[in-house]
Parts: C-alpha cells; sequence; structure tokens
C-alpha cells in the first residue's frame, strides 16, 4: 500500500509518426489537443531507462480522459501484440451515443476490425486502428 492515494492521470501511447497520429485523434475521431511539448536531457533519459531519449508529446482530451501520444528519439523497433487476447495487449475505449452513426462518417481508409456488434452483455462494440496500428475501442453502452 503506497502512503499516498494514486489517482489516473492519462493513458499513454508511443507512436513513430507523432502528426499523423495526432491528426487522425483529432480530425477523424474529434478529440481536442489540451498540450503539445517535447522533453530531453539527462533525467528524462534515465527516468525512462533509454540512453539519450528525447521526445515529442501531444496530449489529448477524451471527455475527462487524457490521450498522451508520444514519439521518442531513438525510435526502437517492433510492434505491439497483434490480437487483443495477447498479453500486453492494450486499446484505448471512447464511448459514442450513437454507434452506428459514428461508424458510417469513418473515413474508407480506417482500418475496423468489424462493423459494429452487439455483445451479450447489450453493449455495441467496434474496434478501429490509428495510424500506428493501436486498437481503439469505440462503444454505445
Amino acid at each position: 500500500m503506497t502512503a499516498e492515494a494514486l489517482s489516473a492521470h492519462h493513458v499513454g501511447l508511443t507512436v513513430t509518426d507523432l502528426e499523423e497520429t495526432l491528426a487522425f485523434y483529432r480530425d477523424v475521431l474529434g478529440l481536442s489537443v489540451a498540450d503539445r511539448f517535447s522533453v530531453g536531457g539527462e533525467a528524462f533519459a534515465d527516468a525512462v531507462g533509454i540512453e539519450g531519449a528525447s521526445a515529442d508529446f501531444a496530449h489529448l482530451e477524451a471527455d475527462g480522459v487524457r490521450i498522451e501520444l508520444v514519439e521518442y528519439d531513438p525510435e526502437a523497433r517492433g510492434s505491439p501484440a497483434a490480437g487483443l487476447n495477447q498479453p500486453g495487449a492494450s486499446h484505448v475505449g471512447l464511448s459514442v451515443d450513437d454507434l452506428e452513426s459514428f461508424y458510417e462518417t469513418l473515413p474508407d481508409d480506417v482500418p475496423t476490425i468489424s462493423e459494429p456488434r452487439t455483445s451479450e452483455t447489450g453493449t455495441t462494440i467496434l474496434f478501429l486502428r490509428d495510424p500506428e496500428g493501436n486498437l481503439i475501442e469505440v462503444l454505445e453502452a
């Protein structure tokens, strides 16, 4: 148990092209940009455990949830787990009032796993991928 209570601050996604990914979250998903900044220096590199690291950040607001996009230099190569059932897999969850309308307005080049589907819990869900391949769940409860 920690001495001080924790509270959520943000959900972070590491990307290789901050500008393209930021444009997707802002222009396609309609999230607002709350902040943009860069960080570097020895303290940052030590904190993230990457020699000589610096990074560019964009924070987006999604109804009280902050999504942090970060592009590192140096960039590592690798890919996140491909499927949701893989250990370490992650996704960002966003909700809408009308998922069918949202789905119909998605640009044709946005990859989705399927059309909206209603699960046995009664929640309608849609999984799509951002330009970096990160999974985003859009749901209508």
